[in-house]
């Protein structure tokens, strides 16, 4: 320690007087913390976002209420990547609106190419006729559309 002229008449006192605490509770009660909101969250966010096969449902519904009011650019928005690739904007109508009222049903799960997808039924009501088709819906950040067929 230096000697010297000190701005008080007392010399400096040592920072750290007394005895180290410990502070593991704290960290325990952190890491708990942190760990107790991690399953709390991976528990809300089914039900905040839904299910799978709501989501599907969900977009499927809007997919096709967007193609009969001939919104197209929501419609097109709605496709993934493959099917944007694949159409233009004003074809998307051509390939998956059919005569009739549609009726979307429930999804249900399937496999496309070793990839989990679900597929939603639709009935399009005409007079008498009922003609079923299925929308192949893929997680790609959200709920898109990315096919249709004749058969499940």
């Amino acid at each position: 320690m230096s000697s010297g002229p000190y701005l008080y008449d007392e010399g400096p006192e040592p920072l750290h007087t007394g005895t180290p605490r410990s502070r593991r509770g704290l960290l325990v009660a952190i890491f708990l913390g942190t760990v107790l909101v991690a399953v709390a969250a991976a528990v809300a966010l089914p039900i905040l976002r839904g299910s799978a096969g709501e989501q599907a449902t969900e977009a499927a519904s809007v997919f096709v209420a967007a193609l009969r009011q001939d919104d197209t650019e929501t419609a097109y928005n709605l496709l993934c990547v493959d099917e944007r690739a694949r159409l233009k904007p004003g074809a998307v109508a051509a390939e998956y609106l059919r005569s009739g009222t549609p009726q979307v049903g429930s999804a249900a799960d399937a496999d496309r190419e070793g990839q989990p997808v679900q597929r939603v039924e639709v009935r399009w009501i005409d007079g008498g006729a009922v003609t079923s088709t299925f929308l192949t819906v893929v997680n790609e950040d959200g709920a898109h559309v990315c096919g249709i067929s004749a058969t499940r």
